[in-house]
């Protein structure tokens, strides 16, 4: 199978601890790497993880709160430091390019590579990155300042061949591609071959959902519907539901809820308080509710 997972480098709040670093992840698709979020310390746990900075070209950032994008300029700086020369795009709210490009203009201005970067709107579901097999779009979050989440998307892949049909009916290698995305074949009599009996369907296609920083929020549920895996917040226990509701942050519990509710087959907690010791009171409390759900800590590597 074709590589598919994500990385998690950081997945405490706002205050760092000795258990937990700040907010980021990298998703390995097809060997191609994108980060989401890139807190500090985000580099040294890239490196730890034995992560290949020249196959990271896209950086999606969630929201502008520090523990979210206070790593960037150092990652850059990193970057220019390994001799990379190849664009690097960064997507985020508008204020992004505002707030970082001074600092790249003063302790990166000798880059020889572009730092690119590409606004889009929080509030707004909307496609951000796209290529021949993966695609990337926003999901609108609830949090104090403008916040998003993001979807990615393997794109439907080709039907699988059945090599004694293709060899019974003397298909020409040249047809094949065509047959595995829907062609028919005649055949030199003029027979016509269905493409079904030619084919056997083509695996589904997989999706991963990012939603941190976020309050509960029942509006991300159709977007996210039927996700292989979700990576959703859980920063209280259900019993600091009133701070919760304070910060626009969500409890384990609720996590659980928008997993059930839009059928994701895994849930993965994350963005834990610094004033839980014990994590696995979240993970009982989401596991009464939804129970295919895991803790995420840093370093793990989770298959999509």
């Amino acid at each position: 199978m074709e590589r598919f997972e994500v990385n998690i480098l950081g997945c405490g709040s706002a205050l760092p601890t000795t258990r937990h670093f700040l907010s980021s992840q990298v998703v390995n698709f097809r060997d191609k790497l994108y980060m989401i979020d890139c807190g500090e310390g985000a580099q040294l746990q890239f490196r730890a993880m034995k992560l290949n900075f020249s196959h990271l070209n896209h950086i999606f950032i969630s929201h502008l709160h520090g523990d979210h994008c206070f790593g960037l300029p150092g990652l850059i700086s990193t970057l220019r430091l390994l001799g990379r020369t190849a664009d690097l795009h960064i997507y985020a709210q508008p204020d992004a390019e505002k707030i970082f490009q001074p600092l790249l203009d003063y302790f990166c201005k000798d880059l020889d590579y572009k730092v690119l970067f590409h606004s889009f709107h929080p509030s707004k579901n909307e496609l951000l990155f796209e290529d021949r097999s993966l695609k990337v779009s926003s999901i609108p979050l609830k949090h104090r300042v403008p916040s998003a989440g993001f979807l990615f998307e393997e794109k439907p892949k080709s039907a699988h061949i059945i090599r004694e049909m293709i060899d019974f009916y003397k298909v020409p290698v040249s047809q094949i591609n065509a047959i595995k995305n829907g062609a028919d074949f005649v055949t030199p009599e003029g027979e016509t071959v269905p493409h079904t009996l030619l084919t056997k369907p083509a695996d589904p296609s997989k999706k991963y959902a990012y939603c941190s920083d976020t309050a509960y929020y029942e509006r991300i549920i159709p977007i996210i519907e039927g996700a292989d895996l979700l990576y959703h917040e859980a920063t209280f226990c259900n019993e600091d539901l009133v701070r919760a509701k304070e910060t626009y942050h969500s409890s384990a519990k609720q996590a659980a809820q928008i997993a059930q509710a839009a059928h994701v087959k895994k849930l993965v907690l994350g963005h834990f308080s610094a004033r839980i010791s014990n994590e696995n009171i979240l993970l009982e409390e989401a596991r009464e509710v939804f129970p295919n759900t895991v803790l995420g800590n840093e370093r793990m590597t989770i298959p999509v």
